[in-house]
């Protein structure tokens, strides 16, 4: 166990969903969404010791039933999904099933299940009070919609999670999604229900897929106000990034006052991350799980479900971001400057043949400019806060140019 992972009076009890049977999940050797990158992110936890801390719960995923997954998910759609993994020679294109993003595989509905029922374990522990937080780092799977495999997403585990809260009692949800992609599927999930604010943060759908979740998405005629999109620039880089959830996502989550904050956290917004075109660190994406988790303390209870979602760097940035987010989960942050322990590196060098990071963080510069220093209408990221700011603000009695 490395050093920084003894209790403190900051630790917070914590479920920890981590179980090889996830990897399951696997489109195949030449699809971005690799499996390889759930076993790197579980080795680094274990050699940092995060799994191992007395306030930590290591939980197994198991396969959601049927009728856990008609919480979100048409019975038809599911049938589709068990049929096709039956025989992956079969397709059903109109439901995205054994297409290119989503190509058929042997078990695709019970890996499918398995991921989702990590997050309803997760949820689960929330619940009884086992756990204040929760981490599944093998879910996040926000594209999948009602009837429709999108996006590398068979079922949308994030939304189950929501559903689950609510029916077990939770008043309001606040579902928070970084991924560089937007969550489409949750969004439209939730579209016309006021329990659940969906906040979006992700690059604008004019420059990637799946080319929606813009300001004038705000929710269906019930739920006016529901649904948040801040589309960024492409080439966003860690300030501009911080600026936007800053200048966004706090004011809206204390107006709404969730009793508990389910986030996504794809970090395919790293500057190396091939499938998309934003410019963040992975000590951004610390820093952003730091925020949510003092917005949990602050406005819940400190009542916290943290899930994964895209990342396709799996050496250099998956396995760091995910470990951050287990510690951060736990009240235990892994300082940045901590070395990545050397058997992590020996098995990256002898499983891949290359080098691994040598610290947990990259020594980015991740000042961010406060929104109360004022806007900027000739700058592009300011002009796409404003319209969500304005689009959404007063809805919760918030002005948008002071608030």
């Amino acid at each position: 166990m490395s050093s920084f992972a003894s209790p403190g009076p900051a630790a917070i009890p914590t479920s920890i969903v981590c179980d090889a049977a996830m990897s399951a999940y696997n489109f195949g050797p030449n699809h971005p969404m690799s499996p390889k990158r759930l076993d790197l992110t579980a080795r680094l936890a274990r050699e940092l010791g995060i799994l191992d801390l007395p306030q930590v719960r290591v939980e197994h995923a198991r396969a959601a039933s049927d009728d856990e997954l008609a919480t979100v998910h048409s019975r038809g759609y599911i049938a589709a999904v068990r049929h096709v993994g039956e025989d992956p020679s079969r397709s059903d294109p109109d439901r995205g099933l054994g297409t290119e993003d989503d190509p058929a595989f042997a078990g695709m509905h019970e890996a499918g299940a398995r991921l989702a029922g990590g997050s309803l374990v997760a949820a689960d522990a929330i619940i009884s009070g086992a756990a204040v937080r929760a981490v599944n780092f093998g879910g996040g799977m926000h594209h999948a919609s009602r009837e429709k495999a999108s996006g590398f997403c068979i079922y949308n585990d994030a939304a189950m999670a929501v559903v689950r809260l609510l029916e077990a009692g939770v008043a309001k949800v606040a579902y928070i999604d970084i991924d560089a992609h937007h969550g489409d599927g949750t969004q439209g999930i939730f579209w016309d229900d006021p329990r659940v604010l969906t906040i979006s943060l992700h690059e604008s759908g004019m420059t990637l897929f799946p080319g929606t979740g813009f300001a004038n998405e705000i929710g269906g005629p019930q739920a006016l106000g529901s649904a948040v999109n801040v589309a960024l620039p492409a080439h966003t880089g860690d300030g501009g990034w911080l600026r936007a959830f800053h200048a966004v996502v706090p004011q809206l989550v204390k107006a709404f006052a969730p009793e508990v904050i389910v986030s996504q956290h794809g970090c395919d917004s790293h500057r190396s991350d091939a499938l998309s075109h934003l410019n963040t660190s992975v000590d951004a994406q610390r820093e952003a799980a730091l925020s949510i988790a003092d917005l949990a303390q602050s406005t819940c209870g400190g009542r916290w479900l943290a899930v994964g979602g895209g990342g396709y760097n799996i050496v250099d940035v998956v396995p760091r971001v995910w470990s951050h987010l287990m510690a951060i989960a736990t009240g235990q942050p892994v300082p940045l400057r901590t070395p990545v322990p050397e058997p992590w590196r020996e098995h990256v060098r002898e499983r891949y043949g290359r080098d691994a990071p040598q610290l947990m963080g990259e020594d980015a510069d991740t000042w961010w400019r406060s929104w109360e220093v004022g806007y900027n209408p000739s700058d592009a990221l300011d002009r796409t806060v404003m319209a969500t700011r304005k689009a959404v603000f007063p809805l919760y009695g918030l002005d948008p140019w002071f608030d």
